[in-house]
């Protein structure tokens, strides 16, 4: 052992260890500059600014550059189509030659979806689940119905639509809502040929009332006699009345 320590104190060993030590550090320099070599440290081209550019001219810039590219889509309601709106890596960063880049744009083609069960509910209710599923509202008409502002059919295109159908991604929907007064008008029976009670019923289903009742001839007979004119009576200039109306008869009153 005291040999040992004594040959670690001579210059034959120093000498030895220097160029242990001296050859460890040429070959870690080596391979330093060896790997910068390899990879080009250091060198390289700055990425253009993509995002914003159709991709027709993104791609000219890349291939006149010499970068590869990889496309992915998305589809964004109101946003053109075409457009680069994401690029990795970003802009102005150094890259090598030959370096992939990747590109987002917006689809051209809107995905379809499956149009939702709106019927019967409120306009506010329905404007939300649309533009949850990414639909845009059109035009708004009014019909007399007793529902306010409840929605009771939808269109698309000027075609009817069910819960279900599937219509591109951003259609516009045109939605017929009630206007919560309910019909003003009703069609005139025609009360020809019935018995009075007959025609009161007949009155009261309609939402009219019966006017004056006069007979012809001397008879007075309210349960047989049948009903020989009425007024208004319906005719092809007029087939409507008012909620309400009165209407007047003549009853064939016998002998």
């Amino acid at each position: 052992m005291s040999s040992f320590f004594s040959y670690l104190k001579t210059k034959t060993f120093r000498k030895n260890l220097y160029w242990a030590l001296g050859s460890v550090f040429a070959f870690l320099l080596i391979i330093f500059y060896s790997l910068r070599f390899y990879t080009h440290h250091g060198e390289g081209v700055p990425v253009p600014k993509l995002k914003g550019l159709p991709i027709e001219r993104a791609i000219e810039l890349l291939e006149n550059q010499g970068f590869r590219y990889q496309i992915d889509s998305v589809y964004q309601l109101d946003k053109e189509p075409g457009i680069v709106i994401e690029q990795d890596p970003d802009p102005n960063t150094n890259v090598k030659l030959n370096r992939t880049l990747y590109l987002t744009i917006i689809t051209r083609q809107a995905p379809d979806i499956r149009f939702p069960e709106i019927s019967g509910k409120t306009y506010l209710e329905v404007a939300a689940t649309l533009s949850n599923y990414g639909l845009k509202l059109g035009d708004t008409t009014y019909v007399n119905d007793v529902a306010k502002d409840v929605v009771l059919a939808f269109r698309f295109r000027g075609r009817d639509l069910q819960a279900g159908n599937s219509l591109p991604k951003g259609s516009v929907i045109d939605l017929i809502l009630g206007d919560g007064k309910g019909a003003s008008e009703v069609d005139i029976p025609n009360l020809l040929g019935l018995t009075l009670g007959e025609a009161r019923m007949a009155l009261l289903g309609s939402s009219l009332k019966m006017g004056t009742v006069n007979f012809q001839g001397s008879g007075r007979d309210t349960i047989n006699s049948k009903i020989i004119k009425q007024y208004p009576a319906p005719t092809d200039s007029l087939s409507k009345v008012s909620i309400g109306s009165s209407v007047n008869v003549i009853l064939s009153g016998g002998k």
